[in-house]
């Protein structure tokens, strides 16, 4: 099961340098995550200041 940002993203990117299959992308509002690249390794959600990632 992938992971998903919500729209408490503040686009910091602090989990896209987490990510270790570079499943995350900056996307036109926020930071987006590709469900088929992703992993489930749950890295990126404890990056994330703000706990805007959480599993699908």
């Amino acid at each position: 099961m992938a992971f998903k940002i919500s729209d408490a993203c503040l686009s910091c990117g602090s989990c896209q340098g987490e990510c270790p299959v570079g499943a995350i992308s900056e996307g036109a509002d926020q930071y987006v995550i590709d469900a088929d690249a992703c992993i489930s390794c749950g890295s990126c959600a404890g990056a994330c200041p703000v706990e805007a990632i959480s599993e699908e």
